[in-house]
């Protein structure tokens, strides 16, 4: 008999030994992830070859996109003769590691030179173009807010005691300040600028713009009975016109009151209608274009970047109708 603890024996008499284990398992899995890795680098290797000729056509395209048109200002916004240069490929090494550190357009041939150089004036043309289009879209808003604000100075019959300028600031509105809006060497409101204000102030309540009010002296050496010197005249005429149009519903966080003294004449000094029409007051509608933009406001307002008499609605309509029948009558004439 067999003991209990004794091993097993295989049929036929032969010992049954214990399996034997496998240590070297771990190559296989090592040999996979060796494949993973090859496999992994063809599969980079495949994206960082560049296909010319789809580079080529990527070129030619933004090529056409940037430098087929250019507009700018001269004057009233017009569009440029001409059209964009015709580009040239110019081959890009696939081995080239943009973020290596190199500077500029260094270790590039001329040739490359040329092609960055026209890609960054087209590039260029096209950003004067959409500048040039916002400043014509915001002088023809300013333009708009004029009309209104002339309408209703026109139903009280104070039109000829306001003029208008656009600058790059915005809309300019000029209330010359004779005895009719404030009092020699004072800054009270008289009834008849109250009357003026009350006309401007409903057209720049429905109006998300900042609103800045300049004081302006004229050049007369004349002592200022009430105040210092004209510094204070101005700043303090600045003001009660500020507070004046808040207290007509406009918002006091949009309001901005400057006072200039006599440092920002609207007409020469030596001019005789200088006496009254630098002692003035502006209420400033300001652009919300930025810096840049704003800049082209006077070329894009034309004539009315120039001191004007404000134009009515019903005025702006019938020159509109004049200015398109004189276009189609010179159309047909020139088809004749």
């Amino acid at each position: 008999m067999s003991s209990g603890g004794g091993g097993r024996r295989k049929k036929g008499g032969h010992e049954e030994h214990e399996e034997h284990v496998n240590h070297e398992r771990w190559l296989v899995s090592y040999a996979d992830m060796l494949t993973l890795l090859f496999v992994l680098f063809v599969v980079l290797f495949s994206m960082s070859s560049v296909d010319q000729k789809k580079f080529a056509e990527l070129a030619a395209g933004l090529s056409e996109g940037f430098g087929a048109s250019s507009a700018a200002l001269q004057g009233n916004v017009s569009n440029l003769d001409g059209a964009g240069e015709a580009s040239t490929v110019v081959p890009v090494d696939p081995g080239t590691n943009p973020g290596s550190g190199g500077s500029g357009t260094a270790g590039m041939t001329k040739e490359q030179k040329e092609a960055v150089e026209r890609a960054i004036k087209a590039a260029d043309r096209a950003q004067a173009s959409k500048d040039a289009q916002a400043a014509t879209k915001e002088a023809e808003d300013l333009k708009k807010l004029e009309n209104k604000i002339a309408d209703e100075l026109a139903k009280n019959k104070l039109l000829g005691q306001v003029k208008f300028t656009i600058d790059r600031r915005g809309l300019v509105v000029t209330i010359v300040t004779n005895e009719v809006v404030f009092a020699g060497n004072r800054a009270d409101l008289q009834a008849g600028g109250k009357k003026i204000l009350d006309a401007i102030a409903p057209a720049l309540v429905k109006i998300p713009n900042n609103i800045e009010v300049d004081g302006n002296t004229n050049q007369l050496k004349a002592t200022t009975t009430f105040y210092p010197s004209g510094w204070e005249l101005s700043a303090a005429r600045a003001s009660t016109t500020v507070r004046y149009l808040i207290d007509h519903g406009l918002a006091k966080g949009r309001m901005t009151a400057v006072g200039n003294s006599d440092t920002k004449p609207l007409i020469d000094p030596k001019d005789p209608r200088a006496v009254t029409m630098n002692r003035r007051v502006d209420v400033v509608v300001l652009t919300t274009l930025p810096a840049n933009q704003a800049a082209l406001l006077p070329a894009a307002a034309g004539d009315d970047a120039k001191l004007h008499d404000g134009q009515t609605s019903a005025q702006a309509k019938a020159a509109a109708e004049a200015a398109e029948k004189t276009e189609t009558t010179t159309t047909t004439t020139t088809h004749d």
